[in-house]
């Protein structure tokens, strides 16, 4: 086995789930996720509220002690929410933060505290200020955070909640099933991993995974041979090297357009339950300003499945 196959045949191991809320209907869609995860593969729930700055601010300069009794209120008020959340995880092996700060700083720093496999979070896919998980702070997340993350979006159905008993305790338990994977990539070097995520879950939920190629740039050699179609199937399967663990054998798709566009287009022919992307950092802590020219977040905001990012 090459260098090649064995990091692609790499099993995704998800020990430490980060579930990021700011207790609204958004953030709970997401939560049905968390479980489901959390049940497949046995992990640890980090649930955590930040507090940003804005949340303290009011019209005007308070004083010091007013501006004291501000916080203790907000973070009182957070702290009684966070252990009604707790409650449903009754049964999960959990923890609980309600910090203050940058909201994209305190998720970082927990991800590496407390070893991180996967962050997830809602959004309802606009830009703005207010609640913590906005586009805009949702994407500087997914673009920033050390771990891949999972995003739920405002197209994606509520999941149906159902409950079980494991282990002489109740859990709150979903049905959450990942039939259909799509992964999407450009080539860029974060391709490897994409796939070593897309094949190890598709093997995990016995999924149909399909790899897509969304070529933007029609070029000038649109009529050597091999073209531009034949070249990226050949890219896409060699990504796959090793099919032993899945039950379905992939499907490869390369075609021309708008890769946003597109990738939605392609996502809801092949119904996916999950589409998996490669993001860029951007190059400051904001993301705002790159809202309109993103594909991940046109395809977070348009997706009726959840997705999952992958930083370069």
């Amino acid at each position: 086995m090459n260098l090649l196959e064995e990091k692609i045949g790499t099993m995704v191991a998800i020990k430490n789930v980060l579930f990021a809320t700011d207790f609204s209907d958004v953030s709970e869609a997401a939560l049905p996720y968390v479980a489901a995860l959390s049940l497949r593969y046995g992990s640890t729930v980090h649930v955590v509220h930040v507090l940003p700055d804005a949340v303290l601010l009011r019209p005007g300069a308070p004083d010091p002690v007013m501006f004291g009794s501000i916080y203790e209120q907000a973070h009182s008020v957070a702290q009684e929410k966070i252990q009604q959340l707790a409650k449903r995880l009754k049964g999960f092996p959990h923890k609980t933060y309600v910090r203050h700060g940058q909201v994209l700083d305190v998720v970082k720093q927990i991800v590496e505290e407390q070893q991180i496999d996967l962050l997830v979070l809602g959004t309802h896919g606009r830009t703005g200020l207010g609640k913590l998980l906005m586009g805009s702070v949702a994407e500087q997340i997914f673009r920033h955070a050390n771990c891949p993350v999972l995003t739920v979006g405002p197209r994606v159905p509520v999941t149906e909640k159902v409950r079980e008993s494991r282990h002489d305790r109740d859990l709150p338990h979903v049905q959450v099933k990942f039939g259909n994977i799509l992964y999407a990539t450009d080539f860029k070097p974060d391709a490897v991993e994409g796939s070593s995520y897309a094949v190890s879950l598709a093997s995990e939920f016995n999924a149909h995974l399909t790899l897509l190629h969304v070529i933007d740039d029609f070029g000038e050699d649109l009529h050597e041979q091999p073209g531009p179609i034949e070249t990226a199937l050949v890219k896409l399967e060699e990504l796959v090297p090793d099919r032993e663990g899945l039950r379905y054998a992939p499907e490869f798709v390369a075609e021309y357009g708008s890769p946003g566009e597109l990738i939605l287009k392609i996502a809801d022919e092949y119904e996916a339950d999950l589409i998996i992307l490669g993001v860029r950092p951007t190059s400051s802590s904001s993301a705002a300003t790159h809202f309109g020219r993103s594909v991940a977040h046109k395809v977070v905001a348009g997706a009726n499945c959840p997705v999952l990012t992958i930083r370069r």
